[in-house]
């Protein structure tokens, strides 16, 4: 709702000004169907990649305070809201607990998660996470309801702008 390039884009911005969270890269924006709830307006999604020394619970919590600072109301399950901060997958770390579960349980089954993904995962990230994203990606359908909105960059000192 609102503002969608902007509130995602102050976002990152509060991302990369916590002390304890870098922002590293961002993909293209998005503009996707909604999923779920869908009597609601196109989405805008994208993804980060970030550096942290956060622990998976403490980063999760510095999100939810970004969404709520960014005027995020949890009113419907799916419905319309200003931003949605997922945490996706942390490197070597595999969680579930009632606040969360890494990596996120249907991130591969998304292709408004896969597609932002394949634009920050590096071809030789440790995991194997590029070939994975990439190979579900290339078997998932619904591709079509998917469209590049624009692409965003990182400058020097962090500043984020389009490109």
């Amino acid at each position: 709702m609102g503002d969608r390039e902007r509130t995602m884009l102050e976002a990152l911005r509060q991302l990369d000004k916590h002390p304890s969270i870098q922002v590293l890269r961002c993909s293209s924006l998005y503009e996707t169907e909604p999923v779920g709830y869908v009597d609601q307006p196109m989405f805008l999604n994208m993804a980060a990649a970030i550096s942290t020394s956060l622990s998976p619970l403490e980063l999760l919590a510095v999100m939810q305070r970004i969404e709520s600072r960014l005027g995020r109301k949890r009113l419907v399950h799916w419905g319309p809201r200003t931003v949605d901060l997922d945490l996706l997958w942390m490197t070597g770390q595999n969680m579930n607990t009632r606040e969360l579960i890494l990596p996120h349980p249907r991130m591969l089954e998304r292709a408004f998660v896969l597609m932002p993904l394949r634009d920050i995962v590096p071809e030789d990230e440790p995991s194997g996470l590029h070939m994975t994203v990439k190979t579900a990606l290339e078997s998932l359908e619904g591709k079509e309801g998917i469209q590049l909105w624009k692409t965003c960059s990182l400058h020097s000192g962090s500043a984020l702008s389009e490109s």
